[in-house]
């Protein structure tokens, strides 16, 4: 680092206390596609001199293989590290890199312009102070840089530099400069930006990068690293109220008992009283511990264990705050989110949310509207789709602890996680709690379902029928309905047909509607199960999601899943409503095993496979299932 060299050589201590005592600024650049992204990033490594002379050769021998500026060193292979980024020319990955100055130390996130990589932007701008938006001089405003700084308003960046690229590939032109700002400020007048500067740069030349260029005499702002250096993003974030979310209980002996995690907000100090949620519990800190030893006071990122003078029940998932302004906590939100998966977002499937330190069940129970990013205007939609962006009303298997995106990034965000396989859906802020999750509250009654269960004779169970149309799915359960009737079991069947004229008319057979289909069913078998009877469900039900978050609603051993194994041949062979012969004419979409898929189960507790078995003798395998594990617990020869 030239800029402290002479420190360095002087009084090494000086040097290190300097560096210790710098404030750091995180930032991201952004925009559409070939904007010049990594190119000005390498310019601000390289002219900080931040850059190995092995390093140097390297980009140099790499510039005359996979450059991109034909006798010039490429300076954005510094960042596109990625094999498939120098080949194609393009950032695909987020790629973090450090440089520091005699004010500042940055770290900066190199997002990836494509549009199939928008995820990848709105992870790196989770974390930034700043985005730097990259516009080609060229081509100005595109729908891709109106996403990005859509992206960045949301995820909670105040701070904008629009840097207008490529300016000496026009003389740079003045009047393009104007017509691009004019054009810029149009587009971002109602997103939530505290300010916004224009800055006409080259990152290949380095004008207004880090020495203002004489070529745009006309431009009288501060270049791009003064305006870092100085933008000033650190006090909302100290002033904010305390946050410590539990990550982990620090018990390494009898004689110590800590609470670890990193501060999300504000500070903490020894002998401050705080509060924890969602117990309401009260103590006041007794130490700071961090991995230098014991504090007086800490703030925010940083890693701590606390103590406290009283013995209280904390566990991971809980957060410590500051008494004055304790977080709120509940089960259902309103939440803006950005959608990150090929597979699209269906309203009623269950996925799993995590925040700063806790996994919890949740559904997205109503997709409100889809977000226009060119007008920001409502768009009504079922689903959400590949980098879309919407506002979703979401249920929580629990209560959480959280504020608001807008007051706090770090307990207000949210991703979600598919739970089959584990993958990052999608990226959510919450905006505020329902206001009906803190009205309605579960009203306990004097009957409940195991007296209700008893008083029948029986196990609730839910024999939850699953298959292809025309497998025998509702005469099976109709033939168990039966003969559980006749030995005097109290029974109900829910068949897919049926619910159909009445709860669930208003669905139709599109993804989406079989997801909360299936929903609004495992909500109503919950019910009888909780009336004590032994439910049937004859339902295609073709997503193994949906019948796992069915399971999941239910205690232990309440629900059987059985497969009427039945080959799409045989089926359609028996096809007596004739709705196979319609869908391979085209008449019916969305029809199971024909243009929509079914998901064999992979773990059922009985499988039928009516080929080889009657209808009765399947009825009479599934209840000796039942009798044999007890369900049936009273019955007699007798009935």
């Amino acid at each position: 680092m030239a800029h402290l060299d002479s420190l360095i050589a002087t009084d090494i201590q000086a040097y290190l206390q300097a560096q210790e005592n710098k404030s750091y600024l995180r930032f991201i650049t952004c925009g559409s596609v070939d904007d010049g992204k990594s190119t000005l990033i390498g310019r601000l490594l390289y002219d900080s001199k931040l850059i190995y002379e092995d390093q140097l050769a390297s980009i140099e021998k790499d510039s005359k293989k996979s450059g991109t500026q034909g006798d010039k060193m490429d300076l954005a292979l510094l960042v596109d590290g990625l094999a498939a980024e120098r080949e194609q020319g393009i950032t695909i990955d987020v790629a973090y890199r450090f440089f520091s100055t005699d004010k500042r130390k940055f770290i900066v996130a190199d997002t990836p312009g494509h549009v199939q990589y928008t995820r990848n932007m709105a992870t790196g701008a989770s974390t930034a102070d700043v985005a730097i938006l990259l516009i080609d001089a060229r081509y100005g405003v595109q729908e891709q840089t109106r996403r990005h700084a859509y992206i960045a308003s949301l995820l909670g960046i105040r701070h904008v530099v629009v840097a207008i690229n490529k300016m000496d590939l026009n003389g740079f032109d003045q009047s393009v400069y104007n017509d691009i700002e004019v054009d810029f400020r149009k587009f971002a007048k109602d997103l939530d930006f505290k300010d916004i500067i224009c800055v006409p740069i080259s990152a290949l030349d380095g004008d207004n990068v880090i020495q203002r260029s004489d070529r745009s005499g006309w431009y009288q702002g501060p270049t791009l690293l003064s305006y870092l250096e100085n933008v000033d993003v650190e006090q909302q974030s100290l002033e904010a109220p305390f946050r410590l979310p539990v990550q982990w209980v620090n018990r390494p002996n009898l004689d110590f008992r800590g609470f670890s995690g990193t501060i999300a907000a504000g500070v903490i100090n020894q002998g401050d009283e705080i509060i924890v949620t969602p117990s309401g519990k009260r103590s006041r800190v007794k130490e700071i511990v961090t991995f230098d030893g014991n504090r007086k006071t800490a703030r925010e990122d940083m890693a701590v264990t606390l103590t406290l003078e009283d013995e209280i029940d904390i566990s991971r998932g809980d957060m410590i705050c500051g008494t004055d302004a304790p977080a709120e906590q509940a089960d259902q939100f309103q939440a803006n989110i950005i959608w990150m998966d090929e597979n699209k977002l269906f309203p009623g499937r269950q996925y799993l949310l995590k925040t700063t330190n806790s996994n919890t069940p949740a559904r997205v129970t109503t997709l409100k509207h889809r977000i226009d990013i060119n007008d920001f205007s409502e768009v009504a939609a079922k689903t959400l789709e590949l980098n879309e962006i919407g506002v979703v009303n979401i249920s929580l298997s629990k209560p959480i602890a959280f504020d608001s995106y807008k007051n706090n990034r770090h307990t207000g965000a949210f991703i979600l996680i598919d739970r089959q396989t584990n993958a990052t859906v999608g990226a959510g802020m919450l905006n505020f709690a329902l206001r009906r999750a803190q009205n309605v509250v579960w009203q306990d009654m004097a009957t409940d379902k195991t007296a209700r269960a008893k008083q029948k004779g029986q196990k609730p169970a839910l024999l939850w029928f699953t298959g292809l149309s025309g497998s025998g799915k509702s005469t099976i359960a109709n033939l168990v309905d039966k003969q559980l009737q006749a030995i005097g079991k109290h029974t109900y069947t829910l068949d897919g047909d049926n619910v159909r004229h009445g709860l669930n008319r208003d669905l139709g057979f599109t993804k989406a509607d079989r997801v909360e289909n299936i929903r609004r069913i495992g909500e109503v078998s919950k019910l009888m199960l909780d009336a004590g009877l032994i439910t049937m469900a004859a339902f295609i039900s073709p997503y193994r999601a949906e019948r796992q978050s069915i399971r999941e609603l239910l205690s232990d051993d309440e629900f059987i899943e059985i497969f009427v194994d039945t080959p799409l041949e045989v089926a359609e062979a028996r096809d007596v409503k004739g709705l196979y012969a319609r869908a391979r004419a085209g008449e019916i979409k969305n029809f199971t095993g024909i243009d929509s898929e079914y998901q064999s189960p992979e773990n059922a507790e009985i499988s039928v496979n009516t080929v080889d078995m009657s209808a009765d003798e399947a009825a009479k395998m599934i209840v000796n299932y039942l009798l044999e594990r007890g369900y049936l617990e009273n019955h007699t020869d007798e009935h």
